[in-house]
């Protein structure tokens, strides 16, 4: 079989993102990524983007503002996705301590990252507990929104 590009399993490219990061080889990292590759922030869709050049900008930043950064992933994939999950940690300029954790669903063509679901999310200390982020994700935000049985009213009403 022949091919202009050799087979990467998705696996070993999530390793040698890891490793990159880990070295804080900007490089090699950035070529872990296909030039058109998209990255999809569902929660945060404003913050999605296009692109190797952007990714190579984050990367500076983030070298830059947290010159200790570590990774550690642990994956599963098949032979064009990988399911990834993601602890970064280190010390920001100012002293305190970063600490982002989450997932990052990767599709993988011609060896490099094409797309990318970007789930990955500072941890926040305290903040309540489960019943409090309960509450905050459905209260509504005002006596005005609730009718005279306490159900929160349709839009318009």
């Amino acid at each position: 079989m022949s091919s202009a590009f050799a087979y990467v399993e998705p696996g070993a490219l999530v390793e040698r993102l890891c490793r990159a990061t880990n070295d804080h080889d900007l490089e090699e990292l950035t070529r872990c990524f296909a030039l058109g590759y998209r990255n999809e922030t569902p929660a945060h869709p404003a913050r999605s983007f296009q692109g190797r050049e952007q990714v190579r900008r984050n990367w500076e930043h983030i070298f830059a503002g947290v010159s200790d950064i570590r990774a550690e992933v642990r994956w599963i994939a098949d032979d064009r996705t990988a399911w990834s999950e993601w602890e970064m940690r280190g010390t920001r300029r100012d002293g305190s301590a970063h600490l982002m954790r989450g997932v990052v669903i990767f599709d993988v063509e011609h060896g490099e990252f094409t797309r990318a679901r970007f789930y990955l999310e500072p941890v926040e200390d305290g903040g309540g507990d489960v019943n409090e982020a309960t509450r905050r994700s459905v209260v509504v935000e005002s006596e005005h929104d609730v009718d005279s049985a306490g159900s929160a009213k349709a839009p318009g009403r």
